[in-house]
């Protein structure tokens, strides 16, 4: 592992992309301060510039720290990144980093528009992830790494995944095995603190509860049009080639429908739609983490079946699931499209 981290330092230092692995998803990194090897990241993934990209930072704390010497140390790091360092911002940093959630703030003077899509604000976010913390603190500097897909498809879970999507690339890729959360990080956005309070842009694996529990504030949603951009705020995205539905609304025609997979949960009832089709089932988990680790990697492998619909089982409505329904509903509005 220590071989492939100098390596990934050298490469980055040297204005290069990596591919790194994250809890969420893996990553396709650069320099968060060198204006070309950024757009770099544009050029691979035929991404619009104007799309945001989360800067990654190091882990600044020890376990021997006092509780003031933690918040003096998140302090000095997102002051780095971001000119109006909020209270709430502190306590976010202090209860999920390292983790699945991403803060927008105020950008700092310094960060470049290329990473904020040239607005005035920035997405931070520190991984939970062995092998990324260990390159951030190598190298001392942030990271700006959206998902390592080419845009609008599936992110990816594995390095073979990265590997498998830019098998045109002389890429390096940092394999640190399948990730553990497998959908990117919740994103919260702090700049409206004075007139909207914190706003959950992007769903993710940490709930509005969790957040409003470490803020002692209500937290809300909102429509994306309100706020800054942030990633994965498209209404279609994470897609596969092959057209998806969910089974309350099949599209019409469907009882001519060839090949079919049918991704449903234990004791669901097959449509009628879908009767006397060829079918392939897929059962899924009934635990919303079980199946957020698994999610990309069975839409990857359906995607590459050849079947002409692959049909979703309607979620449970219980609140854990939005993060995966997010996904998912992108996910069908994007699929079917080569």
């Amino acid at each position: 592992m220590q071989d492939q981290i100098a390596r990934a330092v050298t490469r980055l230092r040297a204005g290069g992309l990596v591919a790194i692995p994250t809890e969420t998803v893996y990553g396709l990194a650069a320099d968060a301060l060198n204006a070309d090897a950024v757009n770099k990241i544009f050029q691979a993934k035929n991404r619009p510039s104007i799309h945001p990209l989360i800067v990654h930072v190091p882990h600044p704390c020890r376990a021997d720290m006092s509780e003031d010497e933690k918040e003096e140390a998140w302090s000095g790091l997102l002051s780095q990144w971001s000119r109006d360092v909020s209270k709430e911002a502190l306590a976010l940093a202090k209860a999920f980093w390292p983790g699945p959630l991403t803060m927008i703030l105020h950008k700092a003077k310094n960060v470049l528009y290329e990473v904020t899509g040239n607005q005035e604000t920035v997405g931070l976010r520190c991984p939970g992830h062995r092998m990324a913390l260990e390159l951030l603190e190598r190298y001392s500097g942030g990271l700006a790494a959206p998902s390592a897909n080419r845009f609008g498809r599936i992110s990816p879970t594995t390095a073979d995944h990265v590997r498998h999507e830019f098998s045109d690339m002389d890429l390096l890729v940092l394999d640190g095995g399948p990730c553990r959360v497998g959908i990117e990080s919740t994103i919260v956005d702090l700049t409206r603190l004075a007139t909207q309070g914190p706003v959950i842009l992007r769903p993710g694996m940490i709930g509005r509860r969790e957040i409003e529990d470490a803020l002692n504030l209500r937290v809300s949603d909102a429509h994306q049009a309100a706020g800054p951009r942030v990633s994965g705020s498209l209404s279609a995205h994470y897609a596969p080639r092959t057209a998806m539905a969910f089974s309350g609304a099949l599209p019409s025609g469907r009882d001519r429908a060839g090949k079919v997979a049918w991704v449903h949960f234990p004791g669901t009832d097959l449509p009628p739609a879908l009767q006397a089709l060829d079918l392939a089932e897929t059962i899924l988990p009934a635990r919303p983490e079980a199946l957020a680790r698994n999610l990309y990697a069975l839409l990857r492998d359906l995607d590459g079946q050849g079947f002409d619909l692959i049909c979703l089982d309607e979620l449970p409505s219980d609140p854990c699931w939005n993060a995966i329904r997010d996904r998912l509903v992108r996910a069908v509005n994007g699929s079917g499209q080569a």
